[in-house]
């Protein structure tokens, strides 16, 4: 089993992303480990699911009975095919335009809706091929369709004078085999993101989350967050979201169910269904796993999976006594990046359990996240409602543990779908409630700009 130094070790306190949870790891592993205070039975526990996180599931019949029931239709053969080394997924390749001929990409996928609400007030699915675009199959059944993709680049310049240039995809369906979809349809691209903090994440108490809101409601300026408000399978109630880029989950449970059945096309008791619609008559009639029995992942297997998410740990800071990174930290502040990406909070209770350990509660961390909604502007609209977000809506991402996306996944580039080649291209996208802070940075000189990356890299 990976190991690797614990808080108590060697960490100084403005070291411990988070607190007793983190562990001091760079590298290819850096996203890989467990929380440090874990004990015994837990660690194994975590290794489990582990396994199960990594591996391959292969296609129905099988001999491996525990991990058959791939697809019908499906995006990747495991959780790690699309969160590789539990970091970050790639997106394709945005020198080299995606059409109907070109290798699907596994880490990015296309939400599907039209417009009007589905179940629970959620986004609606489109008839033929529901709530995502599923780009591979297993063989005798169809893929429904390839992602296509044309890049426009835009260019600015800063203050200075330093002239910079983005990158904006926009992402289509191409080769759709079971026939037209809606003509309204709306598409969005997600990438995988990374994993660690998961369940400390889901600890923060609810009233410090809707605090956020209303600290913002009250302030002066557009800063105006709003949190989500999901339906949670597990609980069968609406929850607060916390996970996904419009915060449109709200427990780890039901984000690791969700993706098992809509990723993979594995049913667990809580998701009994494949993803075949009516039209889709060879899915319909492919064989099932777990001998033709839903569900093709068991409770216990799945709840090791979840528990094995939310016990990874977050890497712990690197050089923040550094001046160029504390130079940062106070223009961070100055542009007011905090309003949104709020530093630390002091974990509670998990709302599942069975699901997390004991060790998460209690502990001081600091994800610089507000876990709310935000309108960001036209530039990153995607048009696409979910719940309560709107199509300019995205949640707050954690920004711990980005420094290390380019040591742990060999890229570093950011954002819902990857558009951003690092922290700067990143701030600069942002609009709309956050189009001030964008314009500071504008503004910044070249060795200020270097410093906020610098800083936004140390956590």
């Amino acid at each position: 089993m990976l190991q690797a130094a614990s808080a108590d070790d060697a960490l100084a306190p403005d070291e411990q992303t988070g607190g007793a949870t983190t562990v001091a790891a760079t590298g290819r592993n850096a996203f890989s480990f467990a929380a440090a205070n874990l004990n015994d039975d837990e660690r194994t526990r975590f290794a489990v699911g582990n396994s199960f996180f990594r591996r391959n599931w292969v296609e129905a019949p099988s001999s491996t009975a525990a991990r058959d029931g791939l697809g019908p239709h499906f995006i990747a053969r495991s959780c790690g095919g699309c969160h590789v080394q539990s970091g970050r997924g790639a997106p394709p390749d945005y020198a080299k335009p995606l059409d109907a001929r070109g290798e699907p990409p596994v880490a990015l996928l296309l939400r599907l809706s039209i417009p009007g609400e589905g179940p629970h007030g959620g986004p609606r699915p489109d008839p033929i091929y529901g709530d995502q675009l599923r780009t591979l199959a297993v063989p005798g059944v169809r893929v429904e369709g390839r992602i296509a993709l044309q890049v426009r680049t835009l260019r600015g310049t800063f203050a200075d004078g330093t002239r910079y240039t983005l990158r904006q995809p926009r992402f289509g369906i191409a080769g759709l085999a079971y026939g037209p979809a809606s003509n309204d349809l709306q598409v969005s691209p997600r990438l995988a993101s990374q994993l660690i903090g998961m369940g400390l994440l889901e600890a923060i108490p609810e009233q410090e989350i809707l605090g956020n809101a209303a600290r913002q409601a009250a302030a002066p300026g557009p800063v105006k967050g709003q949190p989500n408000r999901v339906w949670d399978a597990f609980e069968q109630r609406m929850m607060l979201g916390r996970f996904g880029w419009k915060a449109n989950v709200a427990t780890l449970a039901h984000q690791t169910a969700a993706a098992f059945v809509g990723d993979i096309g594995i049913t667990s008791s809580r998701f009994p269904d494949e993803s075949c619609t009516f039209t889709q008559d060879d899915c319909r009639a492919a064989p099932r796993g777990a001998k033709g029995e839903a569900p093709e992942i068991d409770d216990r297997t799945l709840g090791d999976v979840v528990f094995y998410q939310a016990s990874l740990a977050p890497p712990a800071r690197r050089q923040p006594g550094d001046a160029q990174v504390l130079r940062g930290r106070a223009l961070f502040e100055q542009a007011q990046c905090a309003a949104c990406h709020r530093p630390s909070y002091v974990t509670g209770d998990s709302p599942l359990p069975a699901f997390a350990s004991p060790a998460l509660k209690g502990q001081t961390i600091w994800p610089y996240t507000d876990l709310l909604l935000h309108d960001m502007g036209d530039g990153l609209a995607d048009g696409r409602p979910d719940f309560g977000a709107s199509g300019r809506h995205w949640r707050t991402p954690p920004l711990w543990g980005v420094g290390l996306i380019r040591d742990v996944n060999d890229h570093q580039q950011l954002l819902h779908d990857g558009r951003a080649r690092g922290v700067l291209e990143a701030v600069l996208w942002h609009g709309g409630e956050a189009d001030t802070s964008r314009r500071q940075v504008l503004k910044m000189t070249a060795a200020e700009r270097a410093a906020l990356v610098r800083f936004v890299e140390s956590l």
